[in-house]
């Protein structure tokens, strides 16, 4: 991916949003408009973003150096670190991993610990897991679930207990409906992305006819019903597929049938891969667009040369595109940070701040989310009574010669 230098120039989080938009710096994506849609006629030369801007006064794991804390002090990650989509998982347990590090690194007299459980991104199994982590007392505070679906599940566990966690990835906009005291979001629910992820279709893209697909999740189902309310007259056809489907001929057959310029699928890669690959296989000359769910390294492994149609939309910064976080990532797992790599990060910074400020037992360290108001790398973070962050920016990104590259705010 493209990495430049960051600009460092902001001075307020609501200029953070307009700068994005209006001031990033891009530069010309090679080749011209049919190199990603095989001639669709699609305007698809658009811009690469080669920097961004992050907030000068973020906060940062490693805080003054002089924070105390018993030895016993433990946060959390509750999420898929195996299972079909566990990529999105690991990538954010791998910014919670550096977090922890530096803090650590940075503060002798306040050593935090870090437990991580596995819930393989299934509801069904995801209960189990967080009912352990909320029995361990030394637990105070959990960044998860990265999934829509097993957050749902388990919502109410979290609630009996008063354990405050914040998840980096789960999107549906319901989950924050539940009265729920303990949930937080730290990114743009579907309600935000599915407005964006029209808008990029119809005006950036120039689709005339998309179709949607969504699959049988609460992420896909949720993310689905916006974009389609989103597409209005655009949407001229759409399909359901299943969780784990392998063969998509009958979709396929509809898309083919439809003329469509623009195929919208509202799920995960482990299904939109083969799904793209299948699609392009079968003739299909338009775009392929997938939300967060599908925007990971994996996507182009499975669908391989099919993935050169494929465009993303993620209210996710890209985190590459900072350097400094970006070297320490690498360092770390000798890898590029992935998919919500930085929101990961932020979320353990949240809580690894107010532990620094003696917030270090359950009922202090939710309140201290409760009143959060500071900057991260990725966005600004203040919540909303339901544990909403107010109309946070959504990226557009593209595949190109084989990688995930960003291209800009998109929905503004």
């Amino acid at each position: 991916m493209i990495r430049k230098k960051v600009l460092t120039t902001l001075a307020t989080a609501a200029t953070v949003a307009l700068l994005m938009t209006s001031c990033a710096n891009t530069a010309p994506a090679p080749g011209s408009t049919s190199a990603a849609a095989g001639g669709s006629g699609l305007n698809t030369n658009i811009p690469v973003l080669t920097s961004i801007e992050t907030p000068k006064d973020a906060v940062l794991p490693a805080g003054d150096g002089k924070a105390v804390c018993p030895a016993t002090t433990t946060l959390a990650y509750i999420g898929a670190e195996t299972g079909a989509n566990a990529q999105l998982g690991i990538n954010i347990f791998n910014g919670i991993q550096l977090a922890i590090n530096e803090h650590n690194k940075a503060n002798a007299g306040c050593q935090v610990a870090f437990k991580k459980f596995d819930t393989e991104g299934d509801p069904t199994k995801a209960t189990g897991p967080v009912t352990q982590a909320t029995k361990e007392n030394d637990i105070i505070g959990v960044i998860g679930l990265p999934f829509s679906g097993e957050s749902k599940a388990t919502g109410n566990i979290f609630e009996q207990v008063k354990l405050v966690h914040i998840t980096p990835a789960a999107t549906n906009p319901g989950l924050t409906k539940n009265g729920w005291s303990t949930f937080f979001r730290g990114l743009g629910n579907d309600a935000v992305q599915g407005p964006a992820a029209a808008k990029f279709m119809t005006e950036k893209l120039g689709a005339k006819k998309v179709y949607l697909v969504q699959d049988d999740s609460d992420y896909g189902i949720g993310l689905g019903g916006t974009t389609t309310a989103a597409l209005g007259t655009a949407m001229i056809g759409n399909d359901k597929v299943t969780t784990g489907q392998k063969d998509f001929s009958a979709t396929i057959s509809k898309i083919m049938s439809s003329g469509a310029d623009a195929v919208f699928y509202s799920g995960y890669f482990a299904e939109g891969a083969p799904f793209d690959q299948q699609l392009v296989a079968k003739g299909f000359k338009g775009a392929f667009v997938g939300p967060d769910g599908v925007k990971d390294d994996q996507f182009i492994k499975q669908a391989g040369d099919a993935s050169a149609n494929a465009f993303f939309t993620c209210p996710c910064i890209p985190g590459e595109l900072i350097p400094t976080f970006a070297t320490a990532y690498t360092a770390l797992t000798n890898a590029q940070p992935g998919t919500y790599s930085i929101e990961g990060y932020d979320a353990a910074t949240v809580l690894l701040s107010g532990i620094d400020k003696g917030n270090q037992d359950r009922a202090k360290l939710l309140d201290w989310v409760k009143n959060y108001d500071a900057s991260g790398l990725s966005k600004h973070y203040k919540w909303d009574s339901t544990g909403e962050l107010q109309a946070p920016t959504v990226y557009g990104y593209r595949v190109l010669d084989g990688k995930i590259v960003p291209i800009g705010a998109i929905g503004q």
